[in-house]
């Protein structure tokens, strides 16, 4: 599954599209490495998201939406000073 499309499903961000500009803008990580909005993201990569002041990282758990499970688990948020 693309990057922008795993944002989305995951309810991470609100519309693909932003998380495409959010990729665009180099703010993405996965597994240290800049990310495309077409990188294509596995179960148990770990992604970095660098919105605003906050850094969030996340592991991939599943790639299908499930009722009543995350698609991703919570590794650390942690608040940029400028």
């Amino acid at each position: 599954m693309r990057i922008d499309k795993f944002l989305k499903v995951s309810r991470m961000i609100k519309r693909r599209t932003v998380a495409k500009n959010v990729a665009d803008a180099q703010r993405i990580f996965i597994n240290g490495l800049l990310a495309k909005p077409s990188k294509e993201v596995k179960i148990g990569d770990l992604i970095e998201l660098h919105l605003g002041l906050k850094v969030i990282t996340i592991k991939v758990v599943s790639l299908t939406q499930l009722k009543d499970q995350d698609m991703y688990e919570l590794i650390s948020e942690e608040k940029r000073s400028l």
